[in-house]
């Protein structure tokens, strides 16, 4: 439990050192070089730009529209990890007997036997024990890459929208203490019922770095937590009612047999 304290706090640490030190690196242009740079970011930045200028030239309406444009495309991927999230939930109560059956036996042998019996379950019910990851490991470049556009764009923080510049820091802290709010919020409504406590600790702690980020960084990247999270406040409900209403269904249909 300590140690899964320790790493959670080591990761999201990590998470907030990295995102602050985006908003430091050079701006990014047609010549910047590296993979990263020229095949995420710069296609990115260029959106950000082309946006603008279809919104009268107004960077923090590009940010909104392109960060919902961003989030809707991940979508099928969303959906996609849920349906695996379930597929294992519905395994659970098989892989605890398994479990329960080799349970106090650590020598290799019996771990292998462990370990076959597991994959033999997940190839009956035809479950890649992947596959609510591979979903979250596209999602990450993408949304990371958005994020670098966004710090490294120079003509964002050139403009203003509403009541702060895109450069500079909110001098009212609103957009920090809303993307902080969001974040708990948003963190919150993904969770499932059966919250493990690591999970527990990141809904605490993860919206006091956003917050304390959120007070050095450019109002422009306050702007983007605050839009991704009001999305993901409503992509959260929608996708908890589609679980309840999948399994529903399932649940008929294995009363019905």
């Amino acid at each position: 439990m300590k140690k899964n304290k320790k790493l959670l706090l080591v990761l999201v640490g990590i998470l907030v050192v990295a995102l602050a030190g985006c908003s430091t690196q050079n701006p990014i242009t047609s010549t910047s070089g590296g993979f990263w740079d020229h095949y995420f970011v710069y296609p990115l930045s260029v959106a950000l730009t082309t946006v603008a200028k279809w919104a009268g030239g107004s960077y923090g309406l590009s940010i909104i529209i392109v960060t919902i444009i961003i989030r809707v495309v991940l979508l099928p991927l969303i959906l996609k990890q849920q349906k695996s999230t379930m597929a294992m939930q519905a395994l659970r109560p098989e892989m605890e007997k398994i479990q329960k059956k080799y349970a106090g036996k650590k020598d290799p042998e019996t771990q292998q036997k462990l370990q076959k019996e597991m994959m033999g379950l997940y190839q009956k019910h035809q479950i890649n024990p992947l596959g609510g990851c591979l979903p979250i490991l596209i999602q990450m470049p993408i949304i990371f890459a958005f994020y670098n556009a966004i710090a490294r764009t120079e003509a964002i923080a050139q403009h203003s929208f509403l009541w702060v510049s895109l450069g500079q820091p909110d001098p009212y802290f609103i957009l920090p203490i809303v993307a902080a709010i969001t974040t708990y919020l948003q963190i919150r409504v993904s969770m499932t019922d059966d919250i493990q406590p690591p999970m527990k600790m990141m809904m605490n702690i993860m919206p006091i770095f956003i917050l304390i980020a959120g007070f050095t960084l450019p109002a422009a990247l306050a702007l983007y937590w605050v839009i991704g999270n009001i999305f993901g406040i409503g992509q959260g409900y929608y996708l908890k009612k589609r679980m309840s209403l999948l399994k529903e269904t399932s649940n008929k249909s294995a009363s019905t047999k």
